[in-house]
């Protein structure tokens, strides 16, 4: 048994599993970074001043319109879809960086060549049944006939 979890933990799959998904969780903080910390104040900016982080719609009457979200948490619920937007274009942003890197190693690969498909012997028609057999052949397999020389 033992035996069999070292094969199959150094695997060739496994192991690309493994750092595939240390190197995806990485890349993932970076993106996040980049999306809460540089892409999204300048759009908040833009909307003017506004923080995504922060925005909420109030489900309980206790809370007061302009609270900051932790402290409107403290109140009551709240609906907070400012995170949402902020997890969702991270998300995007994730998949588009994703999608460039797969196509780029894609590009990168040699392309393995095909296998050249055998030559047809070239071939003729029979006189008498008109199959097409060899043209070397003396004979028609299929009807028998012997070919006129040539």
């Amino acid at each position: 048994m033992l035996k069999e979890f070292r094969d199959f933990a150094v695997k060739g799959n496994a192991v690309d599993l493994a750092v595939g998904v240390i190197i995806g969780t990485a890349f993932g903080k970076i993106v996040a970074s980049l999306v809460e910390d540089i892409l999204m104040p300048p759009v908040g900016k833009l909307i003017g001043n506004l923080d995504f982080s922060n925005l909420y719609l109030p489900l309980s009457d206790k809370i007061t319109p302009g609270m900051a979200l932790a402290d409107a948490r403290k109140l009551g619920p709240v609906w907070a879809y400012g995170n949402f937007l902020t997890v969702t274009l991270n998300f995007v942003i994730v998949a588009f960086c994703i999608f460039l890197v797969v196509k780029a190693i894609n590009k990168l690969k040699v392309p393995v060549p095909s296998p050249k498909p055998a030559a047809v012997a070239p071939t003729k028609d029979c006189p008498f049944c008109a199959t097409a057999i060899p043209v070397k052949a003396t004979r028609c397999p299929y009807c028998t006939s012997m070919m006129p020389a040539a």
